[in-house]
């Protein structure tokens, strides 16, 4: 089966602070949105990848990749008014009888071998979703109180979350909910199980200063 990327960089990052979207910031030379398209080729340079951007900014990522000399091919379409009409409007370029992973375009310290786990599991039980323990303590909240929560029971998601198209296909054809964090929760509620996989402690997704000294940091590492 065709294996098809779509890699979610449609948001502004104002929590970074800074001029630009947190995906076109440089991570040790390279544009995080680059690193992140490079590690899928590098994983399958047969691979389709569809990347959704701000309309705002489809011409001055053209203009960056001539500037990088970035030629790996992918396709772009415009993001929408939050990711799950991002993802809806790339899901239009995406055939039936294929596997599609949908990936933040601010992980770009995904391994191979995470992707490599995703499609193949997705390939035999429709889905996977990638998935790490939590190490802390944590607590629930409301507004009058707050009690100690079972940490054991809970997992922080990760992408990317494979699915075979016809499944996705056909879930984004729900009336839409803010319940839809992600496209694990949209196939829920379409009625289908969620397969989890292992995730990787290392695939963070670049939300603040922080956390792009940290990938910097962990790829003069290895």
């Amino acid at each position: 089966m065709e294996q098809i990327a779509i890699i979610t960089a449609g948001g502004s990052g104002k929590r970074m602070n800074t001029d630009i979207p947190k995906q076109f910031l440089l991570l040790n030379e390279d544009p995080v949105l680059m690193r992140t398209i490079r590690a899928f080729y590098n994983y399958n340079p047969e691979i389709k990848i569809i990347i959704t951007l701000p309309a705002d900014y489809i011409k001055y990522w053209q203009t960056l990749c001539r500037k990088q000399r970035f030629t790996i091919p992918h396709d772009i379409v415009s993001g929408g008014k939050n990711r799950h009409f991002s993802v809806k409007n790339a899901i239009e370029k995406v055939e039936r009888g294929s596997v599609v992973a949908v990936h933040d375009g601010v992980r770009p310290l995904v391994s191979q071998a995470l992707i490599q786990t995703c499609f193949d599991t997705a390939a035999i039980l429709d889905n996977a979703v990638p998935v790490i323990e939590i190490s802390e303590s944590i607590r629930q909240v409301d507004d009058k109180k707050n009690i100690k929560a079972d940490r054991s029971r809970f997992r922080l998601v990760q992408t990317p979350q494979v699915f075979r198209s016809d499944i996705l296909i056909d879930a984004f054809r729900q009336k839409y909910s803010p319940d839809f964090t992600d496209e694990a929760s949209l196939v829920e509620a379409a009625g289908h199980n969620i397969h989890l996989v292992k995730g990787q402690p290392e695939n963070i997704k670049i939300t603040t200063a922080l956390d792009l000294a940290f990938a910097a940091a962990y790829l003069d590492s290895i």
